[in-house]
C-alpha cells in the first residue's frame, strides 16, 4: 500500500479504538486512574517486546531519540486531556475539535521540514478541518449554546500539541524505523501513565470493580487495535508528506460519526447518549465534506 491508503487505514482503525475508549471510560471503569494503569501496563509490554525485536540503527545519534521521546510526552499530556473530556462529553464531539491539528501540522512543516503544499491540498486541509468543527456543532447537555465554551479552548491546545508531537516525530522518521519510534514514544507514555495511576487506590477499584475480566479483555484487545493503528500511521508518516498524513489523520471523525450512526442502532447503549436525527443530519454533512476533503489528498 502507498501512505495514503495506510494512513487511511490507520484512520479507521483509530476511530474503533476512540469509540472503545470512550464506552470503558463512560461505561465500565470508575475513573480516569483505573483506565491509565492497565493501559500503562500493556503498552509497557508492548514498547520493551518491539524494542528488543528491533533495535535502534547503529550509528544513530542521540537527538532523534530525545526528539522521538519529546513528541511522545507532548502527545501524551494532549491525550490526557482529551481522555479527561471524553468521560464527560460524547466522543464524536470530541475528537472532532481535537482533530484541526492538521493546520498547524502544515503550518509548521513548511518553515520546520521544507513540505510545500499546492492549493489544491490547503484546499484539502480546509474541508477536511471545517467538517469535524460541523460533527462537534450539536447542543453539549452541559451547555446552553452550540459551542463547547471553555472546554472547546482546552480542546484547541490539545490539537496544537498533537501538531507539535506529528512535526516531532516527522523528524525522528527520518533517523528511526517506525517500530523505534513507536517503541520510544510507548515507552515514554507508559512512564506518564504508571507515575499517575500506579496508587493503592487504583488498585483496589480495578480489584473491586463489576465484571473485571470482560473490561480488561476489552481493553487488551483495544490497546492491540492502538498499536496497529499507530504502527501503521507512523509507516505513513516516515514516507508521505506529515501535512497530507496527519490531514487524513485528522478525518477520525469520518469514522467516528459512522460508527456511532451505526452503534446508535444495534447498540444503542454502548455510547453514552442517542443521537438525534438534527446531529445525525450534521454528521452525514460533515461525512461529505471530510470524503471530499481526503478524496482531494488522494487524488493530489
Amino acid at each position: 500500500m502507498n501512505w495514503a491508503n495506510t494512513a487511511i487505514l490507520s484512520t479507521a482503525i483509530h476511530a474503533i479504538v476512540n469509540i472503545t475508549h470512550g464506552h470503558l471510560l463512560s461505561r465500565r471503569l470508575s475513573g480516569l486512574r483505573t483506565f491509565m494503569l492497565p493501559v500503562g501496563i500493556i503498552q509497557l509490554i508492548f514498547s520493551l517486546t518491539l524494542f528488543f525485536l528491533f533495535p535502534l540503527p547503529e550509528g544513530v545519534g542521540v537527538l532523534p531519540i530525545i526528539v522521538a521521546i519529546v513528541g511522545a510526552l507532548i502527545r501524551t499530556i494532549g491525550g490526557l486531556n482529551m481522555l479527561h473530556f471524553l468521560q464527560r462529553e460524547d466522543v464524536s464531539r470530541v475528537m472532532p475539535i481535537v482533530y484541526t491539528y492538521p493546520v498547524f501540522v502544515a503550518i509548521m512543516a513548511i518553515p520546520l521540514l521544507g513540505e510545500t503544499l499546492s492549493y489544491l491540498q490547503w484546499l484539502a486541509i480546509i474541508i477536511v478541518v471545517a467538517g469535524a468543527i460541523v460533527v462537534s456543532a450539536e447542543k453539549s447537555p452541559s451547555a446552553s449554546t452550540g459551542s463547547l465554551g471553555r472546554p472547546f479552548l482546552l480542546l484547541f491546545v490539545t490539537s496544537l500539541l498533537f501538531a507539535v508531537s506529528d512535526i516531532f516525530h516527522k523528524y525522528a522518521l527520518t533517523y528511526l524505523s517506525f517500530w523505534n519510534v513507536y517503541s520510544l514514544s510507548f515507552f515514554s507514555l507508559s512512564g506518564v501513565f504508571l507515575a499517575v495511576a500506579l496508587r493503592p487506590s487504583t488498585i483496589k477499584k480495578l480489584r473491586d470493580m463489576k465484571q473485571r475480566n470482560s473490561a480488561m479483555a476489552l481493553l487488551v484487545f483495544n490497546e492491540t487495535l492502538a498499536l496497529l493503528a499507530i504502527v501503521l500511521a507512523f509507516w505513513a508518516m516516515a514516507r508521505g508528506p506529515i501535512s497530507l498524513v496527519s490531514t487524513i489523520g485528522a478525518a477520525r471523525p469520518l469514522f467516528v460519526a459512522i460508527y456511532s450512526i451505526i452503534l446508535g442502532f444495534i447498540l444503542p447503549r454502548f455510547l453514552i447518549r442517542r443521537i438525534s436525527g438534527r446531529v445525525m443530519a450534521l454528521r452525514l454533512i460533515a461525512i461529505a465534506m471530510i470524503a471530499g476533503g481526503v478524496s482531494i489528498i488522494y487524488l493530489t
